[in-house]
């Protein structure tokens, strides 16, 4: 069985003039992420692999996500394939997956995250709302192979505040 944890950039800031892949998280993002990822802990599986886009707002989620879940920061890889809002490519790079990681936990962008969800997934999403998680469990053993799953848990920020 394989795990699958997605889980969309926390909202990021257009108060500045850097470039799309630059862009920094907003107050409201880190909140959000440190919320979630607090949340998100009693779900984690015993062990798993940590990949995330090189945008900087899906790299700074990664960060507050592994230290609330004390993973160390030396386990994230960044991957320039995850920067992507396409649903073929980020398929594609799931799929590379090595089957000795039965735990995927991936930071990562919107449209890209919901489409796979709703392809892959056993309902529909409207949208994955930033730092939202989605928890997938997949019946096969190999990444190369998967094909519908099962969401098991759904995480989002608007689920933790008062």
């Amino acid at each position: 069985m394989i795990n699958l944890i997605l889980i969309r950039h926390a909202k990021s800031s257009w108060e500045t003039t850097l470039n799309d892949v630059a862009r920094p998280l907003s107050v409201r993002g880190i909140n959000d992420a440190h919320l979630v990822s607090e949340a998100l802990k009693p779900f984690l599986p015993k062990s798993f692999i940590v990949w995330t886009s090189v945008a900087t707002r899906a790299y700074n989620t990664a960060v507050i996500f592994c230290q609330n879940m004390n993973v160390s920061l030396d386990s994230i890889i960044v991957k320039k394939d995850l920067y992507t809002f396409d649903l073929a490519m980020l398929e594609k790079t799931i799929r590379k997956c090595e089957i000795s990681h039965q735990s995927l936990i991936l930071f990562g962008h919107n449209d890209a995250i919901t489409n796979f969800v709703n392809k892959f997934g056993d309902r529909t999403i409207e949208s994955v709302p930033t730092s939202g998680v989605i928890i997938m469990k997949f019946d096969e053993e190999d990444w190369r192979n998967i094909k519908k799953g099962r969401i098991v848990k759904e995480l989002y920020p608007r689920d933790f505040k008062i």
